[in-house]
C-alpha cells in the first residue's frame, strides 16, 4: 500500500483538499444466501474500454460515463484509457486482473466458490474531481442494471 507522501506536492494537495464524504452508518447488506450461489459483477475504476468502444471524454471534472464490459470479453482486448500520471499504469498492463479481475472471477465461478459471473461489467474512469454526475446519474443507473441482472455482489476494484 502506498503512501500520501509518494506524490508530488501538487498531488498531496490536491488529494488532502479533495473533498471526501463520510457514510455513517456504513451502507452494509449482509449476503442473504450462501457465496457459492452468489452472481457476481466487476464494477472498476480503472476506465478499461474494449476496442470497439469510445475513449473515455477527457473533460473538467472528470467523465462520468461507464462502459459496459461483456462478461465474454477476452482480458487481453482490454484498453486502458485512464489518463492518470498519479499510478503506475505498467502493473495493469502486465495483468488487467489487477485492476478488473475478470479471468479470476471466471476461475471462482468454475471453482464453485461463487455462483455464476454476470453477464456484463462495468468500467469507469477514476479521477473524476466533480463528482455530483456520478452519483446522481452513473451509479444509479448502473445499480438499477445489476438488480435487473440479479446481481448479488458487487466487486468493486478501485484505482
Amino acid at each position: 500500500m502506498g503512501d500520501i507522501t509518494e506524490f508530488s506536492e501538487k498531488l498531496q494537495d490536491f488529494l488532502n483538499t479533495y473533498p471526501k464524504r463520510k457514510f455513517d452508518p456504513v451502507p452494509w447488506t449482509p449476503l442473504k444466501k450462501p457465496l457459492a450461489e452468489c452472481k457476481v459483477a466487476l464494477v472498476s475504476s480503472a476506465g478499461f474500454i474494449t476496442p470497439d468502444q469510445k475513449p473515455f471524454e477527457r473533460i473538467k471534472g472528470g467523465d462520468f460515463s461507464y462502459r459496459e464490459i461483456p462478461s465474454d470479453v477476452d482480458s487481453s482486448t482490454l484498453c486502458d484509457d485512464h489518463p492518470s500520471k498519479s499510478y503506475d499504469h505498467s502493473g495493469l498492463q502486465q495483468d488487467i486482473n489487477v485492476a478488473f479481475p475478470i479471468d479470476r472471477v471466471r476461475d471462482l465461478a468454475e471453482q464453485g466458490r461463487i455462483g455464476a459471473v454476470n453477464h456484463r461489467h462495468f468500467s469507469f474512469m477514476g479521477a473524476i474531481s466533480a463528482c455530483g454526475r456520478l452519483a446522481t446519474n452513473s451509479a444509479p443507473e448502473v445499480a438499477q442494471k445489476m438488480l435487473a441482472d440479479e446481481v448479488d455482489i458487487a466487486l468493486l476494484v478501485p484505482v
